[in-house]
């Protein structure tokens, strides 16, 4: 069965993403850093009013995905507090300092979360070996792997994509990084199951008084009076087009 998650930074986009028809949603903070754990209150609010199923990244901070003890056992404990709020899943990615997975460690997660839907995120995108990361993944019973096929974007990885694709049915291969509907077809020839978009525009800030000469973001180009919010048409058009290409494609092939 077809399913279009998407990636969303704030609650507003949660329930935007849901009302435009995704089938999931990852539900992520700090857009800048790639994706970060969700406030407590955010996951809260979204735990009782989105029904469609929310899976939170699980990441402590920015940057790698090799985490010290101590981030480690941040991890372990945001886990519980998104268990207990009743998500059915998460996203989640750790690597040794070679570039692999941390099997050791994923082990741990997966007993923590058992009964929880596993999806090991765009970590595997910088691993030193995608295939050895493949098995591993499989060994471990992850559900799907969220990739880009180790490039910029999905659609310049899609060679890797397809390989992926031919060598696994478990864990499930879900591209993301650049998806829209301009080339969500190349996707669907592919022969991909799910897909991950953010599926967002940026939209100016709601305050009329704007400072000048003083920025809360390290990155002074940055517009602090610019907001990424959901594209609610984006995924409606790309939900239309998505599941029945999908169900035509597999009939073709069947």
């Amino acid at each position: 069965m077809s399913k279009l998650e998407v990636c969303c930074y704030s609650a507003d986009c949660a329930v935007k993403a849901e009302r435009a028809g995704a089938d999931r949603i990852e539900l992520c903070a700090g857009k800048q850093e790639g994706g970060i754990t969700p406030s407590i209150g955010m996951l809260d609010w979204v735990s009782h009013q989105v029904s469609i199923p929310v899976h939170p990244i699980v990441r402590p901070r920015g940057g790698d995905f090799c985490y010290s003890e101590n981030e480690f056992a941040i991890i372990k404990r945001d886990i519980d507090q998104i268990r207990a709020l009743g998500f059915p899943g998460i996203v989640i990615g750790i690597l040794t300092e070679d570039g692999h997975i941390d099997v050791e460690r994923m082990q741990k997660i997966l007993r923590q979360t058992e009964g929880m839907s596993i999806t090991f995120h765009r970590a595997f995108d910088m691993c030193a070996n995608p295939l050895l990361a493949l098995s591993q993944l499989t060994d471990l019973g992850v559900d799907r792997i969220l990739t880009s096929g180790q490039q910029q974007t999905a659609e310049v990885g899609l060679p890797l994509i397809r390989t992926l694709i031919q060598q696994s049915q478990r864990p499930v291969i879900m591209p993301g990084g650049g998806i829209r509907l301009t080339n969500i077809h190349k996707f669907i020839e592919a022969g991909v199951q799910e897909i991950h978009t953010s599926a967002c525009q940026t939209i100016p800030s709601s305050m009329r008084y704007r400072k000048a000469g003083v920025s809360m973001n390290t990155d002074s180009e940055a517009d602090e009076f610019a907001q990424f919010q959901v594209d609610s048409d984006m995924v409606a058009a790309m939900k239309e087009v998505f599941a029945p290409c999908v169900v035509r494609f597999r009939q073709q092939i069947g």
